[in-house]
């Protein structure tokens, strides 16, 4: 290993040891290190712990936001379903005719379906491509990263839309056995 003894701007050497004794190994290269830097501070690590502990920031970042996912979504379909019991609530007349006049149980709950599909693709017109920017800047700071693909954002729209007219599909029955 070359040093020159004028320069002390080096960031990092990267010397390869055999894995048989890494103390000895760890002491040799901090004595060689003294001897060819006299007075510049050794501050050893393994690559495979600089490694760990630059991904455990990753890894704690990425449960954060899991919980965060996990409580928005639940916040967010107990709010789909206060406003579905509204909703039906207020359009309990307008249901009731409906049903005297003849239309059917499948026409009145794509009715209701329509209103509560129209603001959940509006709220996955927005958030796409929000999501896309967001996660692929996210995504570019890894030396490896997999890109975004897709069909993950297909499954997460089509799973949004599943949610909402299994919620507004909950409270439509709940609401019609009640009124019997």
């Amino acid at each position: 290993m070359l040093l020159d003894p004028k320069r002390v701007d080096y960031a990092y050497a990267y010397i390869k040891v055999v894995p048989n004794d890494l103390p000895a190994s760890m002491e040799r290269v901090e004595k060689v290190w003294a001897t060819l830097m006299p007075g510049a501070e050794f501050r050893g690590s393994f690559l495979d712990e600089n490694v760990e502990r630059q991904y455990r920031e990753e890894k704690r970042t990425s449960q954060l936001f899991m919980v965060g996912a996990l409580l928005t979504i639940i916040i967010s379909c107990m709010g789909l379903f206060a406003v579905a019991i509204l909703a039906i609530a207020q359009r309990t007349k307008e249901i009731g005719i409906r049903k005297v006049l003849g239309s059917s149980i499948a026409g009145i709950l794509l009715l209701l379906y329509r209103d509560f599909l129209k603001l959940v693709l509006l709220a996955i017109v927005i958030a796409m491509p929000l999501a896309w920017f967001f996660m692929g800047k996210w995504l570019d700071s890894f030396a490896y990263n997999v890109g975004l693909q897709w069909w993950v954002f297909v499954l997460a729209g089509l799973t949004a839309i599943a949610i909402a007219i299994g919620t507004v599909s909950i409270q439509s029955i709940r609401r019609r056995w009640q009124t019997r």
